[in-house]
């Protein structure tokens, strides 16, 4: 029977926290050792290939999380729009929490390695595209045509990165409830409009 990795998942979670709150270029591998608590050895072993490919993996991570909230949130919420600002809500609440140090580490890596780093590009486009699928059968659900749902997803997914970004500059959850809430008013008027 193969050995637990014992200090891979640690070593992931360590760099998930450290890219969200500073960024990848400002996180360096002693950062990532002295929050995971594994010894360096095991950071090699791991990641042979290095930082980078620690990104991939704290990408493919947070992505994973993102998808799991959005799909318990789409099983609870009877709409897009009920959706949209109930994750709103979680978001406000967790960069209120971290006094608004932390952003998302999926958008603070990509932002830095993409397109040039073509393995965490395209760890990038896996959870967001993971997330706009979750949107776009939310909004099919709703009643929308696959094309008008998956343009909306898009359009919900880049409006939302785009409020935490603004959240983070101004210290303010506003930005992002505004945005849900907005989102969630076009999608509700254009639902019903469908229906009447």
């Amino acid at each position: 029977m193969p050995a637990v990795p014992k200090h891979r998942q640690p070593i992931i979670n360590a760099a998930v926290t450290l890219f969200r709150r500073q960024g990848f270029a400002r996180t360096g591998l002693n950062d990532i050792i002295d929050v995971s608590g594994a010894p360096k050895g095991s950071l090699y072993h791991y990641f042979p290939d290095g930082k980078s490919s620690i990104a991939v993996a704290a990408v493919e991570e947070a992505g994973r999380r993102v998808a799991a909230t959005i799909a318990k949130l789409a099983d609870e919420c009877g709409s897009t729009g009920e959706l949209l600002q109930a994750h709103a809500r979680l978001l406000a609440g967790w960069m209120q929490a971290s006094g608004f140090r932390n952003g998302c580490p999926i958008t603070t890596v990509l932002l830095e390695l993409a397109p040039r780093e073509r393995t965490v590009t395209e760890a990038g486009r896996k959870a967001y595209s993971a997330r706009i699928s979750l949107l776009r059968d939310k909004l099919l659900a709703d009643g929308f045509t696959r094309p008008r749902a998956e343009a909306l997803a898009v359009l919900c997914t880049s409006a939302l990165q785009g409020a935490l970004i603004q959240a983070r500059v101004e210290r303010s959850g506003r930005p992002i409830a505004v945005t849900a809430a907005e989102l969630a008013r076009l999608i509700e008027t254009e639902a019903g409009a469908m229906r009447g």
